[in-house]
């Protein structure tokens, strides 16, 4: 009687924790990020009343006679399924669709998370803003040579911080792209195109097309506001000084150009790219400046066209632009971070970096939803979201819990008829002590 007082004893102490389990996850039902814990069981040492016997020539093997001494917890674990997304519109929550962790710092300590709900702090950094805990990624660098940002995933992760209210510095135009079509029976067409200098000034490229013969034109270059005389135009290295400003162009009865001449030098293979080079008055005297002009690849349809179809622009595109601030960014499905500029520049600005385990159920809770790594986690393998296994980042929405209410309510019931069942245990056991101490009268 007294072995199943003990078994009594345990399984109410078992049951109580496994209470408290499923008190937690309903308490954290409308947790974001929160995962849901699970209790198992398992029997405690029995005692061996008499052992086993093998088969003899004469009767057969006898079973060992053992009483169990109780229960004990088993596991507490984490269950890391995926929970509901929920839209908030919020363009710095960010939510997980798949495996992996969002990794937070403090100092040199990391953390782990499937919590996004960030914002930016007014240092610009994107943080978690319960804690102040900084969310790591990787900051795009400006590449001097392209003048484009650069990301490097290979490096470490860094805290991320987007700088709201930055200016994208001007930058002059070098390249053009030309996307129209000369009438093959017309006389002239002219193209208008606003470039940038250095400063962000913008600035009228003019191109005139006049036809001189059959399959040929000739495309005059005028800049009015540089130097009077300065236009100097190229199709091999740029000329500084003026005097030249007419290209002749020549197509074949296709309708595709051939070659491109500046009188002196013809393109006639790839890409026919000539150039134009021009002065202008800057505040320490003349600046010279060289635009690329693309009129597209010899023979092929993928720039200037003659066709007997009107006369159109249909596109032209420069790489020039004025100054811009920072004024929105927005976060794909990789995490990458892209600011929208005033001056209708979108730049890389970051990348957000996620965590994977290999036993995600290892890790160990540190509160504010927050993991940490354990013996048995396995280190952390961060890179970016959507490759190598790791989930995608869904912007403007957060994961809820993963605690599922009908399922704890039953495991509620479950818990408390097991916590009775124990009790009336240890109940009935008490009675028949009574019944034997009652004997002695």
């Amino acid at each position: 009687m007294m072995r199943s007082l003990f078994a009594g004893v345990s399984g109410l102490q078992n049951h109580q924790t496994r209470m408290d389990v499923v008190g937690n996850n309903i308490a954290n039902v409308n947790t974001y990020g929160f995962k849901r814990g699970r209790v198992t069981f398992k029997d405690m040492i029995s005692q061996s009343l008499s052992g086993a016997a093998k088969p003899q020539e004469d009767r057969g093997g006898i079973n060992p006679q053992q009483v169990g001494l109780g229960m004990m917890v088993a596991t507490i674990d984490t269950i890391h399924t995926q929970g509901a997304l929920q839209v908030t519109g919020v363009n710095t929550d960010l939510a997980i669709q798949g495996e992996g962790f969002f990794i937070e710092k403090r100092g040199n300590n990391s953390f782990y998370t499937r919590n996004g709900a960030f914002s930016l702090d007014r240092n610009g950094y994107l943080v978690n803003p319960s804690i102040g805990y900084k969310v790591q990624g990787w900051n795009a660098v400006l590449n001097p040579e392209t003048g484009e940002m650069e990301l490097n995933t290979a490096a470490g992760v860094e805290d991320l911080i987007i700088p709201v209210g930055s200016k994208d510095p001007a930058r002059a135009t070098a390249n053009t792209k030309y996307f129209c079509n000369l009438q093959k029976s017309g006389e002239t067409h002219q193209s208008d195109l606003t470039i940038y200098d250095s400063t962000g000034i913008p600035r009228q490229l003019r191109a005139t097309f006049n036809r001189t013969d059959i399959n040929r034109w000739d495309m005059v270059i005028d800049i009015p506001d540089a130097t009077e005389g300065s236009v100097s135009i190229s199709a091999g290295d740029p000329v500084e000084g003026g005097g030249n400003n007419t290209f002749q162009l020549v197509f074949n009865d296709a309708g595709s150009l051939i070659s491109v001449s500046d009188g002196a030098n013809t393109q006639t293979e790839g890409v026919l790219m000539p150039n134009v080079s021009f002065t202008y008055q800057g505040t320490e005297g003349e600046v010279n400046q060289t635009i690329n002009l693309t009129l597209g690849e010899a023979g092929l349809f993928n720039g200037i066209t003659q066709f007997e179809s009107p006369s159109t622009t249909k596109a032209i595109e420069q790489d020039g632009y004025g100054m811009g601030m920072l004024e929105g960014f927005s976060f794909d499905d990789s995490g990458q971070i892209t600011g929208v500029f005033t001056n209708g520049n979108r730049k890389t600005l970051g990348q957000v970096a996620l965590a994977k385990f290999n036993n995600a159920g290892g890790l160990e809770k540190s509160g504010d939803t927050l993991f940490v790594e354990s013996n048995n986690s396995g280190p952390a393998n961060i890179g970016v979201a959507a490759a190598e296994g790791r989930g995608s980042i869904k912007a403007g929405t957060l994961e809820m819990s993963n605690v599922d209410l009908s399922e704890q309510f039953t495991d509620m019931i479950v818990t408390q008829r097991g916590f009775q069942s124990n009790a009336r245990t240890i109940t009935t056991a008490d009675q028949m002590l009574q019944e034997v101490i009652g004997l002695k009268r």
